[in-house]
């Protein structure tokens, strides 16, 4: 009897080892998944609709903010070419703060970001948070999900508890006297 309650908390012991070691993300995993969510984000931004399609696969989900309709990988796919057909450059992306939970081969990702963005000679900051699902299929991280909150940030403000420290760093380096900052679409 005692043999067998022994083996049994053996086998549960190296069940949870095992268990917690699946959930656990490794440097390296955490480096690819980034790696990962970067390409998605920057490839939207070039439309760059290879990178987009082996990323953000079919079934996908995006809820953003203000808007009613959730989309798939074919509005993500249109935007991306509406935003390039307009002359959109991404000048600069940023995530400030990012947490990882790892399930598995499913890791959640919780970010702020911001971006700054030029159409047509004009020039617009956005900042916000994301939560974005990344799925480890054959190897490779995709990114079939992702909600988003965004507060567009035209001009910036000096006063430091309405501005995100990136954003005072956007102020100092355009060196102007006065700014407002407006949240919001």
């Amino acid at each position: 009897m005692r043999r067998v309650v022994w083996i049994t908390i053996a086998m549960a012991g190296a069940l949870a080892i095992l268990f917690a070691s699946g959930l656990a993300a490794s440097p390296d995993d955490r480096a690819e998944l980034l790696k990962a969510r970067e390409a998605v984000w920057r490839s939207w931004f070039a439309n760059d609709t290879k990178t987009l399609e082996a990323l953000v696969p079919p079934d996908t989900i995006v809820i953003s903010s203000g808007e009613e309709k959730w989309k798939n990988q074919t509005d993500v796919l249109q935007s991306a070419a509406r935003f390039q057909a307009k002359g959109g450059k991404l000048i600069r992306l940023e995530f400030p703060r990012t947490e990882i939970q790892r399930f598995g081969d499913v890791a959640i990702t919780y970010s702020q970001y911001l971006y700054e963005t030029e159409v047509d000679g004009k020039r617009s900051l956005t900042s916000g948070r994301v939560t974005e699902i990344f799925v480890l299929r054959h190897g490779k991280w995709t990114n079939p999900g992702w909600h988003t909150d965004t507060e567009r940030v035209d001009r910036v403000q000096r006063r430091s508890e309405l501005v995100p420290h990136s954003l005072a760093r956007v102020a100092a380096e355009t060196k102007r006297s006065s700014y407002t900052c407006h949240f919001g679409a």
